[in-house]
């Protein structure tokens, strides 16, 4: 696991600011604590940062070719890199390393752009290529690692690992994108391509980019998307016996490491699977982590010990400080970008406790994608079936008044709160699903924004998002279409983006093995009534379980890795809200309604209506424009250009 930067002149060969570089690369440092290096020559420069995982004396990078034409720079695993060697060995290339990084730039040489296709793991790299002036970049198919990339006015093209490392150079344009805020309110997240700057991007997951020198633009090209293609017919016990199959092939690829390994063990279906297969595959005891809660509303750990117990695990458990708020600047300052989800917070500290045991982990992310295991695909389906009762044209207006006249019960249990329902069937199936979805709806982030911001967005609404994704869709299956939004949006703008940024602030790879790409491909051609039946999701996935976990770990309620945002916004963090989100950092912007905040502040802390969730997601803007931007007494224009 590492850190990458690189810089290249799409207009020539002119001279690199080798300073400027090490600068850039060093923003990294936490990423790759082991080793820095860099390569500088006419045109281009790469740089390193590596956290030592395999070759540890030997895979030191960039990495070059036999000839010294060809280098690389690398973040990830390539889990299927022996095979590649042996099949590379046969062609006529010549390894010098034990490594998988150097099956890369052979790759390149043998297959060109398609030698992407080639490569089973979590990636993020940079080829160049001299003999050819072309320089070539790819992110892993399910975006488990990060890529960005921005292309300056006087051509020259940056890319990195983290955002932090191009705001360094200082033509890095840092003017705000008004639709990505629009998204970042909506969504808690930005979600790929986009950054919070205007022309600053993410590549893609499972997307490629290759630029050559005197071409100074290009379009990103897709290589792979989630097929979502039947198998046929296929019995529940023959999925069942097949998906332990894959589960532990997928888990066994993720376990080659020269230092010490380990889990997460949340006590949740998907980490104790994951530990389930690596109990039966390690010889030595598993190292397993845990974090608990002294509120048992949000405390697993009981079910982190029954299975660690049934597997003979080392097992290490820390409390979280149920006031462990100090983390939201340090937050901000990891994520570069708005980040709302505030379960980062139990995720930095279980990264860290992780980090005093192993210096890699796996981890149970993706299975709520994979199997249909959130709880609003379930409210999805329902709706879904009250949709297609009605023609649109009769639920707008028939669901809308009820909608509107209906009154807001946040405190009530989700199927009582008949508003959210009435208001989301009022919607066709992808506009219902983003109201489902959003942390400020449509009207909240009306109320929110002030005329002139609603303006400069020209009738952009963050639910363009996902229509785009559903226009692309490989299948209009209902269920199977919000797994495939989710997949493109929220696990890699969210959950791979909070766990990628956690763990890397302690110097620690976290591997996720129910995305691997053949597995996801797999999984996605089961048909959606193996995923959710009636109220159970997951449910081939338990089934397949069921001779490894106890019962009451895979059929008991589902929990959040969460915090208490609501007592915490009412008690121990009171004032500082009211001091960060009503002081002069927000209301210089000229984005937000400031007389609408200090309503939502007034009505959640009176205990009238629960606003946490918008709260929080406001507090992680005004901290990221201190901690990235450092505004003070800034504001914008619609055009986003700052003025003093």
């Amino acid at each position: 696991m590492c850190g990458i930067t690189g810089v290249f002149d799409t207009r020539g060969g002119s001279g690199i600011d080798r300073n400027l570089l090490h600068c850039m690369n060093q923003t990294l440092t936490h990423r790759g604590p082991d080793e820095g290096e860099m390569h500088v020559e006419p045109g281009v420069g790469l740089g390193h940062r590596r956290l030592s995982i395999m070759d540890i004396s030997s895979g030191q990078q960039p990495l070059f070719n036999e000839d010294g034409s060809v280098v690389v720079i690398f973040n990830g695993e390539i889990y299927n890199f022996q095979k590649l060697v042996s099949e590379l060995t046969a062609l006529g290339h010549q390894f010098r390393t034990h490594c998988d990084t150097e099956v890369i730039v052979h790759a390149w040489e043998e297959w060109g752009e398609r030698c992407v296709e080639r490569f089973s793991g979590m990636f993020a790299f940079g080829v160049w290529d001299r003999n050819q002036q072309t320089l070539f970049m790819a992110r892993d198919r399910l975006g488990i690692k990060p890529f960005y990339y921005t292309l300056l006015d006087n051509g020259l093209f940056l890319f990195a690992s983290e955002l932090k490392a191009l705001l360094v150079h200082p033509d890095c344009d840092k003017t705000l994108d008004h639709q990505a805020i629009e998204d970042y309110f909506a969504y808690g997240y930005i979600p790929e391509p986009k950054t919070i700057f205007k022309n600053t991007f993410k590549l893609s997951p499972g997307y490629s980019l290759l630029l050559r020198q005197g071409q100074q633009s290009a379009l990103p090209r897709e290589y792979w998307d989630i097929p979502f293609a039947s198998h046929g017919a296929l019995s529940e016990q023959e999925a069942a016996e097949e998906l332990i199959v894959r589960l532990r092939n997928a888990v066994d690829s993720h376990l080659m490491s020269e230092v010490p390994l380990g889990a997460f063990l949340s006590g949740g279906v998907d980490s104790s699977a994951v530990v389930a297969m690596m109990g039966g595959l390690m010889k030595e005891p598993v190292n397993t982590c845990s974090i608990s809660f002294a509120d048992p509303a949000f405390d697993e750990s009981d079910y982190a010990r029954l299975v660690a117990d049934r597997y003979q695990t080392h097992h290490f458990t820390e409390q979280v400080k149920q006031d462990d708020f100090d983390l939201i600047d340090r937050l901000a300052a990891l994520y570069d970008e708005p980040f709302a989800d505030s379960s980062a917070i139990p995720t930095y500290r279980v990264c860290e406790l992780a980090r005093k045991q192993v210096t890699v982990a796996l981890s149970g992310d993706g299975g709520d994608e994979n199997f249909a295991g959130y709880r609003r695909y379930r409210w999805h389906m329902i709706e879904e079936r009250l949709r297609s009762k009605l023609p649109l044209g009769l639920r707008k207006p028939l669901f809308g008044l009820l909608g509107n006249i209906y009154p807001k019960a946040d405190w009530a249990p989700k199927f009582l709160r008949a508003k959210t329902t009435f208001e989301s069937l009022a919607r066709d199936s992808v506009e219902g699903y983003f109201h489902s979805v959003s942390i400020l709806d449509n009207k909240l982030r009306r109320q929110l924004f002030t005329r002139d911001f609603h303006h400069s967005l020209r009738g952009y609404q963050a639910v363009e998002v996902l229509r785009s994704y559903a226009d692309k869709s490989p299948t209009q299956d209902p269920l199977s279409l919000i797994q495939y939004l989710d997949m493109k949006t929220y696990l890699v703008g969210d959950i791979l983006t909070k766990v990628d940024r956690a763990s890397m602030a302690h110097s620690l790879e976290v591997r996720v093995p129910l995305l691997d790409h053949e597995l996801v491909e797999w999984v996605s051609g089961l048909p959606a009534s193996m995923k959710l039946r009636q109220q159970e999701g997951k449910y081939i996935l338990k089934k397949s379980l069921e001779p490894y976990l106890p019962h009451e770990v895979l059929y008991r309620n589902k929990m959040g890795f969460a915090v208490p945002l609501a007592s915490w916004f009412r008690g121990p963090l009171r004032e500082r809200v009211r001091a960060a989100l009503l002081g002069n950092t927000l209301a210089s912007t000229g984005i937000f309604d400031m007389v609408f905040i200090k309503k939502m502040l007034d009505q959640h802390q009176s205990g009238r209506r629960d606003y946490s969730a918008p709260i929080w997601t406001l507090l992680m803007f005004e901290a990221f424009l201190r901690n990235t931007l450092n505004v003070g007494n800034v504001s914008y224009t619609e055009q986003g250009q700052k003025v003093a």
